[in-house]
């Protein structure tokens, strides 16, 4: 697979259980790697843990704590994430909107309903949660120093 064709973060392995390993990452803004980053206060980086499932394909079997490795999701899944957080939402949102306003509701019950219909379907995305993490699940890879 082309690096094109997946998403990769550098980790160090912080934990082994039975069904997953936690890997830590450092999750940087896009202007971290900038030579005035020291004296801007717009770039930012947050630590993250992912969990990894236990599986065939993660090679987490082998991983030890603090070993240095990769996390890895197929680009295809991260976009599929995109529409289902970002892009859906905002269609319900746009046609909420329409819709209400076209059978003359009022403007602060229109968007008043409009959020709440957004807030459903995070709800109901919510429900779905075991299922999607089953989809998107990330992988292992050592790092080749």
């Amino acid at each position: 697979m082309n690096r094109i064709d997946r998403v990769e973060h550098d980790g160090i392995v912080v934990g082994i259980s039975d069904s997953s390993v936690s890997v830590e990452i450092v999750s940087k803004s896009a202007c971290a790697s900038c030579h005035a980053k020291s004296v801007c206060a717009v770039g930012d980086s947050a630590v993250k843990i992912i969990e990894v499932p236990l599986s065939i394909g993660t090679l987490a079997a082998d991983c030890k704590v603090g070993e240095s490795v990769k996390v890895v999701l197929d680009s295809s899944l991260g976009v599929n994430a995109v529409w289902l957080a970002y892009v859906a939402p905002m269609a319900v949102l746009l046609a909420s909107i329409l819709v209400f306003s076209s059978v003359g509701m009022r403007d602060l019950y229109t968007g008043l309903l409009s959020i709440g219909v957004v807030a459903l379907y995070y709800l109901v995305l919510s429900f779905f949660r075991k299922r999607l993490d089953r989809i998107f699940t990330f992988s292992i890879e050592p790092i080749n120093k």
